[in-house]
């Protein structure tokens, strides 16, 4: 599961950024082109990317601690 979610945020990242670069007219040849509501989208999603990155790493963090504990 973990593993999905990284994909996903990883893909979310790269999308945003794709947006953003056409929203600030960077990145040329879509009907986003110059458009800059599509900067926001691209940040918002990139936002939404990263914030599913740290909670996919923070649940492999807190998994691992659970995992190498010994019993008493």
């Amino acid at each position: 599961m973990l593993l999905v979610l990284y994909i996903f945020s990883t893909l979310l990242t790269i999308v945003g950024a794709v947006w953003i670069l056409q929203g600030i007219n960077i990145l040329p040849g879509s009907f986003m082109t110059g458009q800059i509501q599509w900067a926001v989208y691209g940040a918002i999603t990139s936002a939404v990317g990263i914030g599913l990155f740290i909670i996919a790493k923070r649940r492999r963090a807190s998994g691992a601690r659970k995992t190498d504990r010994s019993p008493e």
